[in-house]
């Protein structure tokens, strides 16, 4: 698959690539060694993105030049880079849910006889494949089907069903658990020992250490450094990625103080789960969720925020029992939910910040029914500028901003709708050291206001660092309640897999 380990199989000299009014990259050289996994790090923003469209095809360089192989290398398509052996795993799936396995494997070059496709070769061949990976799925099986992390897997099945020389793996343990993180580790150790090259781009900053064996840090368009792994540090890596040393990686807040309740839930039961919840949560509070991915958390705060449906419980907000039976009836309590795809759910990409951020309380910025655009954009500007979003102005469509700062807008958005409870639903995944430590102090700004807040993280560690308490879910079930004088790791993850092991399930 690839050359002799140690030798460069990537050269790049030079690399700019500009965007109007912004230069995403800015002469980067970097060389990547055959069988080897390079880290790419840097904040949403930093050009890893960039990098990446220029290795595959889809976007070319404006000045600068590449050699792979040893030959120089110009892909003008994505086809280009895969017939040259550089494929990418991208963080969001790109597989066709009611097609087979095998026919999403060979979607691009499915094997026929006679102009009909040969499902018998095409099922010996994925089947193949898939061992390689260790996914143990028949390749008839239909993608919808699959788990998240067997879907990863199918993802790295099909990038290396190519004969690929170069995989790019982007976030691959966003949506993965510990064990699955590990299977993953082990599968890209066999990878590099075939001489398969790995570009491996995560912000979990602490997983890096266990699979890596270069780091190469990009700001703000250009190259830092490349480092032997071992010659860094996490506080290193953060450093050279924001360009300034941070006390913490979760800033905790003793000073803020929990004030009354605020938010008072009742024996919610949603549909389909058996288990009712109740919880607390009181003004200044910012209260973590945790539970194993599957665990039912979404589900529990999209049944409190209105988007689920429930079959029972009492909400009260500020002692007033609230009928919620709808978001719309949440969003107009003050109990507002950025969703886990703040993409596809939290925002509108196509239309501007400001529309984003002013949309649902359009009446603030309306006269006489109409629209006005002066108070429109003098709010957007407010609140961009209150919480530190960056963008060109308030008029950029937020598909073109980083993830933090999409994130962002969405928390301007509920602010502008006045909530007083605000629920995040994985609010940093996908966002960078310096954009999370941002976010958290956003949260605790609204918290010394006198905010409720809950956090669900798949992220412990998180949890860990930020909240007073943690409530835990396992199968539906609330199964802890711990306040932050008795947080522990190992507690938590107990509590997590309590009802599984309770009834001799496996995980």
């Amino acid at each position: 698959m690839g050359g002799t380990l140690n030798e460069n199989i990537l050269e790049l000299e030079g690399i700019s690539l500009n965007f109007p009014g912004v230069r995403a990259l800015s002469s980067i050289d970097l060389d990547i060694r055959s069988g080897e996994a390079h880290i790419l790090l840097g904040e949403n923003g930093a050009g890893k993105s960039s990098l990446v469209k220029i290795l595959c095809g889809i976007h070319r360089p404006d000045s600068g030049r590449m050699r792979y192989k040893g030959a120089a290398y110009a892909p003008q398509s994505p086809l280009d880079a895969i017939r040259a052996g550089i494929r990418v795993v991208y963080q969001e799936f790109n597989l066709l849910s009611y097609l087979s396995v095998a026919e999403n494997i060979f979607f691009e070059r499915l094997p026929s006889r006679a102009g009909v496709v040969d499902f018998g070769r095409m099922n010996q061949g994925a089947k193949l494949v898939l061992e390689s990976v260790g996914l143990d799925v028949s390749p008839r099986t239909p993608v919808e089907l699959l788990g998240v992390a067997q879907m990863q897997l199918l993802e790295i099945a099909k990038a290396l069903s190519g004969d690929s020389s170069v995989l790019i793996l982007d976030e691959p343990t966003a949506t993965l658990t510990p064990k699955e993180i590990g299977k993953l580790f082990a599968i890209i150790r066999k990878l590099k020992a075939k001489g398969v090259t790995i570009i491996y781009i995560s912000h979990r900053l602490k997983e890096i250490f266990d699979i890596g064996d270069r780091v190469t840090v990009l700001r703000n368009g250009t190259k830092v450094a490349t480092r032997e792994i071992g010659e860094v540090t996490i506080p290193d890596i953060v450093k050279m990625m924001v360009g300034r040393e941070m006390s913490s990686e979760y800033p905790f807040r003793d000073d803020v103080k929990r004030g009354p309740v605020i938010l008072d839930v009742r024996g919610l039961k949603r549909v389909g789960n058996p288990h009712a919840v109740s919880f607390r949560l009181r003004e200044g509070e910012i209260l973590g969720i945790s539970g194993l991915v599957g665990s039912g958390r979404t589900e529990m705060v999209r049944a409190l925020f209105g988007a689920d449906p429930k079959v029972d419980g009492e909400i009260y907000l500020r002692g007033r029992k609230t009928r919620i039976s709808s978001p719309h009836d949440a969003v107009e309590s003050g109990i507002c939910l950025l969703t886990e795809d703040r993409k596809s759910q939290g925002l509108i990409l196509d239309m501007a910040c400001s529309v984003n951020i002013t949309l649902p309380a359009l009446r603030k910025v309306s006269r006489a029914g109409l629209l006005d655009f002066k108070a429109e954009r003098e709010a957007a500007e407010s609140l961009v500028k209150e919480l530190g979003i960056r963008t060109p102005s308030v008029a950029q469509w937020t598909r073109h901003l980083s993830g933090g700062n999409q994130q962002k807008v969405v928390l301007a958005k509920w602010l502008f709708r006045e909530a007083q409870v605000l629920v995040l639903d994985e609010p940093t995944r996908g966002i960078d050291v310096g954009a999370k430590y941002e976010i958290y102090y956003l949260l605790w700004k609204l918290a010394e206001a006198g905010k409720g807040i809950i956090i669900v993280s798949s992220d412990l560690p998180e949890l860990l660092g930020v909240c007073h308490r943690i409530l835990v879910i396992s199968d539906g079930k609330l199964t802890a309640d711990i306040d932050r004088a008795s947080f522990d790791q190992e507690r938590v993850l107990s509590h997590a897999y309590q009802e599984y092991l309770g009834e001799g399930r496996k995980q």
